[in-house]
Parts: C-alpha cells; structure tokens; sequence
C-alpha cells in the first residue's frame, strides 16, 4: 500500500488539533474537502481511521495503529525535502542535537565548529538537559542526535557503537569555600555541607551516590534538585554550595579562579558517554555529518583532552 503525504498531513493535522474544524483551519481548508482527503485516506487503508463525535475525533484502534507511522514518513520526507533544498543551495540544513552539560560546554563545540568549517551552509539547533529530557527530544523529532551519559539501549532509542568517550566527575565547590581550610579533608566531611545537583534518578545523581556506597557513606542531605547547569554553577560560586559535576563542565569557572574540584584525594568517577539516535528512520544528512566530526574526535583522542 502506498501513502500520499498530503492525506497523512491531513490526518495527523486532525490527530493534533483534536477536532475537525480546528484542522481545516490550520490547513487552511474547508470542512468538506478535508473530510473527503480523510475519507479517501480510509478507503485505501480499508478501514475508519476516527470515530466521530460531538466534541471532536477519536482515533480507532486502526487509526492508533497508523498514526506513529504517519509521523515517520512526514518526518523523513521532511528531511529528504530540505537535504535536497541544502544541495541545490535553496536553503540551509538543519542539525538538530541535544547534550548533557559538560558535552555541550566542551566536547560539542569543538565538532559543531569542525562540521560548520566544512559546511557552511548548515546551521544548528542546540538544547541541552540531562538524559530524559534528550530521549524526549529524540522520540518528539525535536533533535535528531543526543550526547550523553551510556545507558541501555530502548524501543526508540539505540547508542552509536563507534562514538564513545570517558570524562570524570568530582566534588566542586568555591575557590572561597569552608571546607577547602580543612587538612586531610575527607569526603564524609561532606555530608554536613548544603548540596545542589541534578534530581533522583538522573545519570549525574546516580553516579555520585555510586560513588558514596563505594565508600560506605550515605548520601548527603541534598538542599537543592535542578537540571539547570546555570542554577547549579551559582549555587556554587555563589551560595557556597557543594555540587557534583564532570570536569569539562566546570573547566571556564576553574580556570577563572571562581570554582574547582574540592581537594579530596581518590575521589574521581569516571564516566562513559555516548550518541544516541532514533531506532527508526534515516539519520538527516546534516546530524550524519556531526556524526562524523564526532567520531573524528574521539577517534584522534581530543575527547579526552577536553577532560584534562
């Protein structure tokens, strides 16, 4: 069975804005003519996409069953419309990529700079959180490429086998902070001071209560939660909060005198990272090539240097 893409965009236009009425408008139609593209839609799926009611349309067991096909294939003639645009210098390409603060304050620059000195005609569409937030980017199309922490592939989300590197995560605090005058400070020296890091169950929170159990310490009170990075740095360069970070995140502050790594000796956690992408579809040409710088890069080991 072949689809027509003007049909599927009327269908998930429908889906979308919940009724009838609100679809033709948005698609600038009238009623009649959009109840005859979806009627036509039906005849060649051989079966009723919605059930019709007073208060809008509801999608049929069939019509559920097609939607998220109908996203993918407007999804990728989407793609294959502006990589063609791109080639004919129509229009610009689009990378479309979300990453975790550290990768989005060092690592990513480095192969966005990389990408966009060998094609200037793209530009780049950045948002940057921990991994839920990323994997929902991917699923929604709202990025095609997520930089991240390593977990377990899913049903829609799988890692780039050949794009992995390492950082390591430490105790950060204020140049200023209390606990720096301390001699032969401690990690359980820790546990008094206020705390502001990522929620529960996200990959940074994790990966410091790891590192506590290993030393058969509980995790401190923690004051603050935030996924912001923004938040984060000024509760500790400010408020003389302690946080748990990777090194690149925190690399400019260091540099500027304005925060670091607590001097406790033998605390560092390595970490592995790596691109994720959709399970489905064609990768756009535009994330393909980043791709590539980003395999350049941990390939040559610069991912590395950006962690020193």
């Amino acid at each position: 069975m072949s689809y027509n893409l003007h049909q599927l965009h009327a269908f998930t236009t429908i889906v979308s804005s919940g009724s009838l009425g609100r679809a033709a408008a948005l698609l600038n139609v009238t009623q009649p003519a959009l109840s005859r593209t979806i009627k036509r839609l039906e005849e060649d799926v051989g079966a009723s996409l919605f059930e019709r009611h007073v208060k809008g349309m509801q999608l049929t067991d069939i019509g559920a069953a097609l939607l998220p096909h109908a996203q993918l294939l407007l999804r990728e003639a989407e793609n294959a419309r502006e990589e063609i645009d791109a080639m004919r210098g129509l229009a610009k390409g689009t990378i479309k990529v979300g990453a975790v603060g550290s990768l989005a304050a060092h690592f990513l620059p480095l192969a966005i700079d990389r990408v966009l000195g060998k094609w200037g005609n793209l530009h780049v569409e950045i948002i940057e959180g921990v991994w839920d937030r990323l994997a929902e980017g991917l699923i929604n199309y709202e990025i095609d490429l997520a930089l991240s922490t390593a977990t377990n592939d899913s049903d829609g989300i799988v890692a780039v086998p050949d794009c992995r590197w390492e950082d390591n995560s430490f105790v950060v605090a204020a140049f200023g902070h209390p606990l720096r005058k301390k001699p032969k400070l401690t990690l359980a020296d820790t546990l008094t001071a206020r705390w502001a890091i990522p929620p529960k169950g996200t990959a940074p929170y994790e990966h410091m209560r790891e590192t506590f159990l290993s030393r058969n310490l509980d995790m401190p009170d923690i004051a603050v939660q935030t996924r912001s990075v923004t938040v984060l740095k000024s509760l500790v360069a400010e408020c003389s909060f302690l946080s748990w970070m990777p090194e690149p995140m925190y690399d400019s502050e260091s540099k500027a005198g304005i925060m670091g790594t607590l001097p406790i000796p033998g605390i560092s956690a390595a970490r592995t990272l790596t691109a994720f992408r959709r399970r489905d579809g064609i990768l756009p040409r535009p994330a393909a090539r980043l791709l590539d710088e980003l395999r350049s890069l941990t390939e040559r080991g610069m991912a590395m240097q950006t962690t020193r």
